[in-house]
């Protein structure tokens, strides 16, 4: 596994993975992790998830996810649409939820990202803006 230098906006992430779009992947986890509640509405489609992140990253993400094997802003940069990796983290999420749906099991998607997210997308009924 190669390390990279990952950068979207203001936010920056150095990770090991196996490719350049599996490292733009956990950007953009670590970017939407606070939107999985979006997974747990029953009266949102995964349409209407799909759209409500899409707005989100619209309105305050740049359009695409630098990555670097060098470093920050590195010569060698590559650049990832953010919409290609929304659309690739959106199906992730919606295989999440089909597999919780099929073992039986009554677990918000909002455990995927960790205890600090679950009690805030299960205590309080949200809108997409």
């Amino acid at each position: 596994m190669a390390k990279f230098y990952i950068w979207c906006g203001k936010t920056e992430l150095v990770l090991n993975s196996d490719s350049a779009e599996s490292a733009a992947l956990a950007m953009m986890d670590r970017l939407l992790a606070p939107h999985l509640w979006v997974y747990d509405d029953p009266g949102l489609s995964e349409r209407d998830c799909l759209e409500h992140l899409m707005l989100e990253a619209l309105l305050h993400l740049p359009t695409e996810i630098g990555i670097s094997e060098i470093g920050m802003g590195g010569r060698d940069a590559q650049v990832i649409p953010v919409p290609d990796t929304i659309q690739q983290w959106h199906t992730l999420m919606i295989g999440m939820q089909r597999i919780f749906t099929e073992a039986g099991l009554d677990r918000s998607v909002a455990v995927l990202a960790g205890s600090e997210w679950i009690a805030e997308a299960t205590s309080i009924r949200r809108l997409p803006r």
